[in-house]
């Protein structure tokens, strides 16, 4: 591999404040906003969150595009990026933390029956209600990866049972794992909570629709199936989780991610009384902790050693 050298950083982090990523990014590289011109060839990397359509072409000397967030689509879906720039997805124990962290919560809360506590509370009713054992409850993780194993590590570690699901087969000791199409509808049927932590793909737009859901075991000692969604929001048919959720398909669900963000005011997932809403929340993307990670990598490129956690375009993973 040549040395690509130590040419410049252009920054493009919508939706972020960039004031912190520059700093940070700046202790080692020489950092821009903005392109001098529309053939720019003093940049060698693009640290990018959601950049705009053609941003990052005509960038002759680009070696390396960084994404800021686990999320990788609004990279993907740019048809204008050079096709042999290689992509890589931060991995960064700070994100990994947070995603388990609220993963662990939200899976707690629906377990220890939340939602009807809190609404004993409201009413001032004093109420023991029935609570069964971990090991009574199969939460299926949707998407294996770094996260997913991540997140089966930590509830495993509080006694559930746990079931991973995946395009390909990723085995782990002591999940029962599924693969493909073949293996989601048993995968579906053996998991009381659905943890929802998949790529966008084309493949997986609006995967979590209703026939879907319907596929998940209702019979189980949550007294209902549940669906925790902190991948990303056009995994999901909207329409479809809020019927299942008032035919009873669905007892509750947990959102962190929405087809439309911020999600519209007018939207009833506000306020239906089965739904807990944070608003893309899971695991935010923190300078302090991915520049470092970054920084590396190029330290890394520049010595000739190979390049972690690269996307494979065809696949939008």
């Amino acid at each position: 591999m040549s040395n690509p050298g130590t040419g410049r950083v252009l920054l493009a982090v919508n939706a972020f404040h960039p004031q912190r990523w520059h700093e940070l990014l700046s202790a080692e590289r020489e950092v821009v906003l903005e392109r001098n011109t529309d053939t720019d060839a003093s940049i060698t990397y693009a640290v990018v969150w959601k950049q705009k359509p053609n941003l990052l072409a005509g960038l002759p000397n680009l070696k390396v595009i960084f994404s800021v967030g686990a999320g990788v689509d609004h990279i993907v879906e740019d048809a204008t990026i050079p096709a042999d720039v290689p992509v890589v997805r931060v991995v960064a124990e700070d994100l990994t933390r947070h995603m388990v962290e609220y993963v662990v919560w939200r899976v707690l809360d629906h377990h220890r029956q939340g939602r009807q506590y809190r609404e004993q509370q409201r009413l001032r009713a004093w109420h023991d209600i029935d609570q069964r054992n971990a090991d009574d409850v199969s939460v299926g993780i949707m998407g294996f990866g770094h996260l997913g194993r991540a997140a089966a590590s930590a509830l495993m570690a509080l006694g559930f049972r746990i079931n991973g699901w995946a395009r390909s087969a990723r085995e782990m000791e002591g999940v029962t794992t599924y693969a493909g199409d073949a293996g989601l509808v048993p995968f579906l049927n053996a998991t009381d909570i659905l943890v929802v932590l998949l790529p966008l793909t084309k493949a997986t737009t609006g995967i979590i629709d209703y026939k879907l859901l319907k596929e998940l075991r209702r019979r189980n000692a949550l007294g209902g199936s549940v669906l925790v969604n902190a991948g990303r929001g056009r995994l999901q048919k909207e329409a479809d989780i809020l019927r299942a959720l008032d035919d009873g398909t669905l007892k509750e669900a947990s959102l962190d991610v929405f087809e439309i963000e911020p999600l519209p005011k007018t939207s009833p997932l506000w306020s239906h009384p089965k739904v807990f809403v944070t608003p893309h929340a899971a695991a935010t993307s923190d300078a302090e902790h991915l520049v470092p990670v970054m920084l590396g990598q190029m330290a890394a490129y520049e010595r000739g050693e190979e390049l972690e956690n690269l996307i494979d375009r065809e696949a939008g993973y």
